[in-house]
């Protein structure tokens, strides 16, 4: 049980204003679970707060390091924020006419009780592939667009996610192709008993933002939840 955590003594996130833009960073790495070039994170699908819907994340340190606890009536947007409980990033779902052509944008911050009347700038645009034909063949389970743009003529995303989300394994690929980050099914270190689906883990490549790449798995639950 998660009864005693201890907050973390520094920031855990790292990420540029609105202004300044966001900067993709290259790497190359042969194993994304080495310890030195990685974060590891426990992350939990339950809020901390009594009545509350949310995820509750664990650094390697045992520090919490990221929350959401989801107090509202709006499901379609969530605020995640750091252990000390300040926004990081907003994100919310953007539905048209039709349900395939549903997308969540991701914002800096937190923009209010009504991402559609902000007049802030999102810095992200993620589509969920509708797979139609439901085949077996592996293939991108969503894309992340730069700057909230997910047109025709943006055929080129930032980022790829891959994988399975229900069954919790997931690679989040650059625009290079590279892992950035993957989510893990959390095993014990006997046994190899696993703790089921509402724990698992996250592991970070060194260059990536791990608040960053918690929004993913947040964006993915609202997807395949």
């Amino acid at each position: 049980m998660l009864l005693f955590l201890k907050s973390s003594s520094r920031t855990v996130h790292h990420y540029p204003d609105q202004e300044s833009g966001i900067e993709i960073n290259n790497f190359s790495t042969d194993d994304i679970d080495h310890q030195r070039c990685c974060t590891s994170l426990t992350v939990w699908s339950k809020s901390l707060v009594f009545g509350c819907n949310g995820f509750t994340v664990i650094g390697s340190d045992g520090s919490l390091a990221y929350r959401v606890d989801n107090y509202s009536d709006n499901p379609n947007q969530i605020v995640l924020m750091d252990g000390s409980g300040n926004p990081i990033f907003t994100i919310c779902r953007r539905k048209k006419l039709r349900l395939i052509d549903d997308n969540w944008l991701v914002y800096n911050g937190e923009v209010g009780k009504y991402c559609d009347k902000s007049s802030r700038k999102p810095i992200f645009c993620v589509k969920k592939n509708a797979n139609i034909l439901k085949t077996k063949k592996l293939s991108a389970i969503a894309y992340v667009y730069n700057d909230g743009i997910s047109t025709a003529s943006s055929k080129r995303c930032a980022y790829m996610i891959e994988g399975s989300y229900k069954h919790r394994s997931c690679q989040i690929l650059d625009e290079t192709g590279q892992v950035v980050a993957e989510i893990k099914r959390k095993q014990a270190s006997t046994g190899g008993v696993s703790f089921g689906l509402e724990v698992f883990v996250l592991v970070v490549n060194a260059v990536f933002d791990p608040g960053f790449a918690m929004a993913f798995v947040l964006l993915l639950d609202q997807m395949f939840h």
